[in-house]
């Protein structure tokens, strides 16, 4: 398992708003890489293929269709054959896979969302501990209420 007590880590989730649903921006201020993991829930699309890879200081934008509903995680040591995508993480694994097929691994700390419904427009989101813990996250309103964000805080 990797020791992180002497790291610091921030890793910000942003929502907003575009013509056709909502831009996810993801940015890694962690002090080491991330892959983060998405799925979307049942009837919904697995958006930048269910996992991708973040170095220090990189962001990511995401168009997410209106009232997609999903969950995002993050995995940490990871290590993926680039050919073949094969490999695993030491949190949050998806099957060894580096594009998630309906897998998470434990113990990941959760992010799930509802960006709106048929009968509302309003964003849902949670973090959820309930499939195990790898890192503190936090997660709140961003930028007088036109978004929403979370960080991980730091591994206890």
């Amino acid at each position: 398992m990797l020791n992180y007590s002497f790291f610091f880590f921030f890793f910000t989730l942003f929502l907003f708003p575009f013509a056709d649903g909502v831009q996810l921006i993801i940015v890694n201020n962690c002090k080491q890489s991330i892959w983060p993991g998405i799925l979307g829930n049942a009837g919904h699309p697995t958006p930048r293929d269910g996992g991708f890879y973040l170095c220090t200081g990189e962001q990511t934008v995401i168009e997410m269709p209106k009232r997609w509903s999903g969950r995002v995680w993050p995995r940490q040591g990871c290590h993926f054959d680039l050919k073949t995508g094969f490999g695993y993480c030491q949190t949050g694994d998806c099957a060894g896979l580096l594009q998630c097929r309906g897998t998470g691994g434990v113990p990941p700390a959760v992010v799930e969302m509802t960006l709106g419904t048929s009968k509302s427009s309003m964003h849902y989101y949670d973090v959820s501990l309930v499939d195990g813990f790898n890192v503190s996250v936090e997660m709140a309103p961003i930028g007088g209420g036109s978004g929403v964000g979370w960080r991980l805080v730091r591994r206890i």
